[in-house]
């Protein structure tokens, strides 16, 4: 056995009711969401903006595999939890100050999670704003 210890660093993201969680170690520059490689990603907007903290890092992302596991919510709230797990374990991992620097100029949701939720149902209406109609005749 050796005295080395692979060093994985785990970090979360989440937004509305999706949960991600991000494997961070080195390696060769892959990038995995559930299994499937982030080049893959069925949508395009979304794959675009999954890429986002990747494209950002340059040269420094060959040196590092990024492992994401998502469960819960929708495609988009999904994609928005894994760039914000994966920014967050990029900087944790690499320890480089301007690279979170860069990730907070480009886009402050990278690196913090987004926190907004649906509004409650209020009495008298469908949803959170949807009233009754009222009739005065």
């Amino acid at each position: 056995m050796s005295d080395k210890v692979a060093q994985v660093v785990i970090t979360t993201g989440k937004r509305k009711t999706a949960t991600a969680r991000a494997y961070t170690k080195k390696g060769t520059g892959r990038f995995i969401i559930n299994g499937t490689p982030v080049e893959l990603f069925p949508i395009a907007l979304l794959k675009d903006k999954l890429i986002e903290p990747i494209s950002l890092l340059g040269d420094k992302a060959r040196e590092i595999d990024v492992e994401i596991e998502v469960r819960g919510g929708g495609m988009t709230g999904q994609v928005d939890a894994a760039r914000t797990a994966m920014a967050k374990g990029i900087v944790k991992f690499l320890n480089d100050q301007t690279v979170e620097d860069i990730y907070r100029q480009y886009d402050r949701t990278i690196m913090v999670n987004d926190i907004r939720r649906k509004l409650p149902k209020k009495p008298m209406g469908r949803g959170a704003r949807a009233k009754r109609q009222k009739s005065y005749r």
